[in-house]
């Protein structure tokens, strides 16, 4: 018995092998879109798009075009391939743009792109994508039920560029005065962060770095700009009280404050 169903499922496997070469021969688009479907229900996305590469552009304006477009972006999308899929939803929602899968194609575009977000250290263009991506959909379909997905994703995306933001700052704060004042570059970064993500969970720590970098900068100044300089300090110390005034950092910023208070005339 055991012998006999593993000859069947191997004449069935044999069968499969054989239909997808003859699909992939065939120059017949609605054959290769109707094995594509077959595939893409299967999990077999590999096959899925690469069956339907070719046949997206004779397929176009026909009855199966926009499905065989939505189906290639949705067979790289379930294969882990972003990119494309990103390229393909974008294709659909450009061309369809009130098409049944319209709503899916944004969202998807988007997410897609935020899945393939890398660590905060690394190259953030394909979060800056995601971003844009995702809020476009929202902007189109404020009332879909992934609304509250698109935007938990916004949110995360943005917190992961801010910390690229505050971890460049501290690399200049860290510089120090080598080849040049990267206290002052540390600070110009920060505030930049500030003003494009004012409402950033990482806000504390933007501002007690311009602190830190600012009571440096003063330290470090020629003669006739200490005084103004520590005079900044302050100010920024409490601007940073105000803003946080159970902060971590208390103990240290209150330091900065008194070194700061003995070089004001």
């Amino acid at each position: 018995m055991l012998r006999y169903i593993s000859i069947l499922l191997m004449a069935v496997v044999m069968c499969s092998c054989g239909e997808y070469s003859r699909v992939l021969k065939s120059r017949d688009p609605n054959y290769r879109f109707d094995y594509a479907k077959r595939a893409f229900e299967k999990r077999k996305y590999v096959q899925a798009a690469t069956v339907l590469a070719d046949a997206i552009t004779p397929l176009r304006g026909g009855p199966n075009g926009e499905e065989a477009l939505y189906l290639l972006a949705m067979s790289h999308y379930e294969n882990h391939d972003y990119d494309n899929s990103g390229v393909y939803f974008k294709t659909y929602y450009t061309r369809y743009p009130k098409g049944k899968y319209a709503e899916f194609a944004r969202f998807y575009s988007g997410y897609g792109y935020y899945l393939d977000s890398p660590e905060p250290q690394l190259d953030q263009s394909t979060t800056v994508k995601a971003i844009e991506e995702l809020q476009g959909f929202l902007d189109y379909f404020p009332k879909s039920d992934r609304v509250t997905a698109a935007q938990n994703a916004i949110f995360e995306m943005q917190d992961k560029l801010t910390l690229k933001e505050l971890q460049n700052a501290q690399l200049y704060y860290n510089l120090g005065n080598f080849m040049g004042n990267n206290y002052r570059s540390a600070i110009i970064v920060a505030e930049n962060a500030l003003k494009t993500y004012p409402y950033s969970k990482y806000k504390e720590d933007f501002e007690m770095l311009i602190l830190k970098a600012k009571y440096q900068e003063a330290k470090y100044s020629v003669a006739e700009k200490s005084s103004e300089r520590y005079r900044d300090v302050i100010d920024e110390y409490y601007s940073f009280i105000n803003n946080f005034p159970d902060t971590k950092n208390r103990k240290e910023a209150d330091n900065i404050y008194k070194i700061a208070e003995k070089h004001v005339k």
